[in-house]
């Protein structure tokens, strides 16, 4: 590995000859590097090298970006309009799709673009990266964002800025960081999406999907108000799962990273990592054909509800769902930067157990990975595989267990693992349920098995229950017939699985 000196890697990034080669074939030799002293040539005679900070700064700003661009775009250095072409990485897959290479051209030129004539330290394309993140970071809003940007504009009148924040998200938004609107009814009983798209009422409850009630013809034909756009009552965010994984390949350390939980050893067996657990090794030994590619995708899903508006004195619920890619080690799969967003429930009334149909299009897109997968580009071993993916398990709170499997967990049978074995005591006082049972976890000849005083005054001598299978599940919940919706026709009767 040698450090290339071409204009695009400034001596920053090593690569191995064959892609040297390439990349001064595409973007030129670095015109300041004219003692060669990184590649084995001697000093000069006044014994100095020539030090690129005294003819021209090394603008690592632009160096983070064109990375940023070639991870988001891998076949940038493949020529677009070459079919024959020669590629310094054959095994790359070509990009052939027009939109994406106008938008790579649009980067491009918005990378190589100095911020204003005669200023080196940030192109259009890394300051706007930076203003960005300096937005989120902070939670500026968009209303003050424009501001600010209004402002720079108005004091630095020769710099390339955008006009509005809109202006500027237009731009980002062609780095794949985009998310999909999708309209769902007021009562949480459908999504107006698919072979729903076109709908205006909800073939549940019959309740339109606007705030206002689009004009109606004679004929039944919905007429599009002029004026002012309709506004959908409840709007979901989807964030696709499909580009999300895909980039977890495109830096080669997070590509390499991802084989981690089989390539590292647990040499005392110790539970350091959800692999050395029992639930990752019973679907390895059921299912060995997706284990044996150590790049396919291992997700647990994470949900819970929160007031946005903080201490405000106003009942309002949105739920994030948050994936969590396992393959990575412990340090990483955890922090914020390996989460990922895959949607979020508007409220304001939370989802409860209607959260299954806000949850359609991720469930969709997790079958597809299951069975199809999807061509993936992995950047630390330049070859293209067909990644797949696999929800293990969920996370939540309680309640939130609930809503997701269905187990109704206000009742006396509320432990879901002891499923109807379970036996409970209800509080005369307290009006809450209470669980005694424990002692049957107990080894048979523990003493607090006999002891009556301290417990509930009864010998414990029922055996531990027996978790239920998931076939076991499928079996009990084979009749159950429900129609979700808020305004659905509440059961006279308490069914312990909801769904």
């Amino acid at each position: 590995m040698i450090k290339c000196p071409c204009q695009r890697c400034c001596l920053v990034r090593h690569k191995v000859r064959v892609e040297v080669e390439g990349d001064l074939f595409y973007h030129g030799f670095l015109p300041t590097y004219t003692n060669w002293y990184l590649h084995g040539e001697e000093l000069d005679s006044n014994g100095e090298t020539v030090r690129l900070e005294s003819e021209s700064r090394v603008d690592y700003t632009e160096v983070l970006s064109m990375n940023l661009l070639e991870d988001v775009f891998p076949s940038m250095n493949n020529n677009f309009d070459d079919d024959d072409a020669a590629s310094p990485t054959e095994d790359h897959p070509k990009q052939k799709d027009p939109k994406q290479k106008e938008a790579l051209d649009d980067l491009l030129a918005d990378c190589n673009q100095a911020l204003y004539e005669g200023f080196e330290s940030f192109s259009k394309l890394s300051f706007m990266l930076k203003l960005y993140h300096i937005k989120c970071m902070c939670r500026i809003s968009e209303k003050g964002m424009s501001m600010v940007i209004e402002l720079l504009k108005e004091a630095f009148q020769h710099a390339k800025l955008p006009d509005s924040f809109n202006d500027m998200k237009k731009i980002i938004r062609k780095l794949g960081f985009t998310y999909e609107t999708i309209h769902v009814c007021r009562n949480d009983c459908m999504l107006y999406w698919g072979d729903d798209a076109s709908r205006h009422t909800c073939k549940v409850c019959e309740s339109s999907r606007w705030k206002t009630a689009p004009i109606v013809d004679d004929d039944g034909s919905a007429e599009k108000k002029k004026k002012k756009k309709q506004q959908a009552a409840k709007v979901l965010r989807y964030f696709p799962l499909k580009p999300r994984l895909q980039r977890l390949f495109m830096s080669s350390k997070t590509a390499e990273s991802m084989r981690w939980h089989a390539n590292s050893e647990n040499p005392d067996s110790k539970l350091r990592h959800p692999r050395d657990g029992k639930a990752w090794k019973t679907f390895d030994q059921q299912f060995p054909e997706f284990s044996l590619e150590p790049r396919n995708v291992r997700l647990g899903l994470a949900t819970d509800g929160f007031n946005p508006y903080g201490s405000v004195s106003m009942s309002y619920s949105v739920w994030p769902v948050l994936l969590f890619p396992y393959n990575l080690p412990p340090w990483m799969s955890m922090k914020q930067t390996s989460t990922i967003l895959s949607m979020i429930i508007p409220g304001k009334k939370m989802p409860g157990n209607d959260i299954d149909i806000n949850l359609q299009a991720l469930i969709k897109e997790l079958k597809e990975l299951w069975s199809d997968g999807v061509p993936t580009f992995d950047a630390s071993l330049k070859e293209t595989f067909t990644m797949r993916a696999i929800l293990l398990w969920t996370i939540s709170d309680f309640p939130g267990l609930g809503n997701l499997s269905g187990w109704n967990v206000h009742t006396g049978l509320a432990c879901p693992s002891c499923n109807y074995d379970a036996k409970d005591l209800r509080l005369r006082h307290g009006k809450k349920n209470c669980y005694m049972g424990h002692r049957r976890f107990l080894p048979e000849n523990h003493v607090f098995r006999k002891d009556k005083k301290q417990f509930d005054g009864l010998i414990e001598t029922r055996d531990s229950p027996i978790t239920p299978s998931g076939s076991v599940i499928l079996q009990q919940i084979q009749h159950v017939d429900v129609t979700l919706g808020k305004k659905r026709r509440r059961e006279d009767v308490i069914v312990q699985w909801k769904k």
